[in-house]
């Protein structure tokens, strides 16, 4: 009796599993689909720095509106978007002193970031003034997580030390002639990027007698001094021309 054999024949066309060893088994490698990058779109300085958001709004100060008082809890850093700001100080028997007068592009209020937990002097709007408010925690979030930020602001920081040095310097060694046409020059943003304001702030001889600490007999003795001599032109408000460096730079 024949035996019929129920084994499946093997050939290059049975479908069988067993292959020759003369052609190796492809592998189909299977890719893991893109990831998705977890950042969003790319911070964009100038929009933080025109506009509002979280943690940040936008206030608008008329003339000689007080931003914060000397005292008052610190907790915000602001920008300067257009206008102009001066810091006073007032001791225990009432003499004020301007510390500075910032315009667009400055920032103050930082010392919130470094622990002081009340304002220093007291902000004063100089003009119609329209100033970025950002809340401590939001300032502290986009230094840390936008290099972009970080880098304007601690340059910015950089050169507002260097002027501290270089006031306290001009304060101890200039004749106010000299430090009466530095401050217009500085004022003025002479040497900064872009073209200077000929036109300066609204400031009045006594803002500015009190930055250079001297009387305002003074201020306006020199004030028309250099109108004589064509170094500014000073007609309600006031103009400065390049030429009045030659009274910085003069010995």
């Amino acid at each position: 009796m024949r035996m019929t054999s129920n084994a499946s024949p093997v050939g290059p066309n049975s479908g069988s599993i067993v292959r020759s060893s003369s052609r190796p088994a492809s592998v189909k490698v299977l890719r893991s689909p893109p990831r998705a990058t977890s950042r969003g779109p790319a911070f964009d300085l100038k929009a933080f720095l025109d506009s509002a958001g979280l943690g940040r709004k936008v206030a608008k100060f008329r003339g000689k509106d007080i931003v914060f008082a000397q005292g008052d809890p610190a907790k915000n850093v602001l920008y300067i978007q257009e206008g102009g700001v001066k810091l006073t100080v007032v001791n225990e028997s009432g003499k004020e002193a301007v510390v500075a007068v910032l315009g667009p592009g400055d920032f103050f209020g930082e010392g919130c970031l470094a622990g002081q937990s009340i304002c220093m002097a007291t902000a004063t709007v100089i003009a119609p003034t329209t100033l970025l408010v950002i809340e401590k925690n939001e300032m502290i979030r986009v230094l840390h997580g936008e290099h972009e930020f970080s880098d304007r602001f601690i340059a910015y920081t950089l050169a507002r030390n260097i002027r501290v040095e270089e006031d306290l310097i001009d304060q101890l060694f200039n004749s106010s002639e000299k430090r009466l046409a530095r401050t217009l020059l500085l004022l003025a943003r002479y040497g900064t990027p872009g073209l200077p304001q000929k036109v300066l702030p609204k400031v009045s001889q006594e803002m500015l007698a009190g930055m250079i600490g001297t009387t305002r007999s003074r201020v306006n003795f020199f004030m028309n001094k250099f109108r004589k001599l064509g170094f500014i032109q000073y007609d309600g408000e006031i103009r400065v021309n390049d030429s009045l460096l030659s009274v910085v730079l003069h010995d």
